[in-house]
């Protein structure tokens, strides 16, 4: 891994701009970093929920909403 690092300068950098912040939202938005449900697939459901409404706000800012 660190040979990968050490080829790909900036790839920990690009890592940090574009997905740190997806996940840095939904386990803000989750209340941190614990899911209301039990069970692997229950949290599985949640997380997909999250993760629908995360893309539809960002759908509804990227290209807006008609008037």
């Amino acid at each position: 891994m660190q040979r990968r690092l050490d080829e790909m300068l900036n790839a920990m950098r690009v890592r940090r701009s574009i997905v740190e912040h997806v996940f840095g939202t939904l386990t803000d938005w989750m209340g941190r970093n614990h899911f209301r449900t039990r069970r692997l697939a229950n949290v599985v459901t949640e997380m997909s929920l999250h993760i629908l409404a995360y893309n539809l706000k960002r759908a509804v800012a990227v290209l807006g909403t008609p008037c």
